[in-house]
């Protein structure tokens, strides 16, 4: 569900006293857009953006699950389809942030 060896790349190329604020940005971004999608849920090209937007952000933060979701949900909404159900997309959400801050802190103690 998250790609650990990512979450560590990251927080070397940011260091890690700033990594959790930029984190916590990744995050509020993500929420703003997940909140976003019912407003999609007619329109395969608004779709499509923001499930490109949602892939990167999960990819860049190690939320491996979500990213692939969010990309398979992209690629069907390119081809005039929604399908996506997104409140399962957003249990997935809850439970990868769930797991990274939970496992965040025990993973990478000083």
């Amino acid at each position: 569900m998250i790609n650990w060896t990512r979450v560590a790349e990251l927080r070397d190329e940011i260091g890690p006293e700033d990594f959790s604020e930029v984190a916590e940005l990744f995050l509020m971004e993500v929420e703003d857009t997940l909140s976003r999608l019912i407003l999609a849920e007619s329109d395969p090209k608004a779709m499509q953006e923001l499930m490109h937007f949602l892939k990167g952000s999960a990819l860049n933060l190690g939320f491996s699950k979500l990213s692939d979701t969010c990309s398979a949900a992209e690629m069907e909404a390119s081809e005039g389809k929604i399908t996506l159900d997104i409140p399962q997309l957003k249990s997935l959400y809850s439970q990868s942030r769930r797991l990274f801050e939970t496992e965040y802190a025990q993973r990478f103690a000083a």
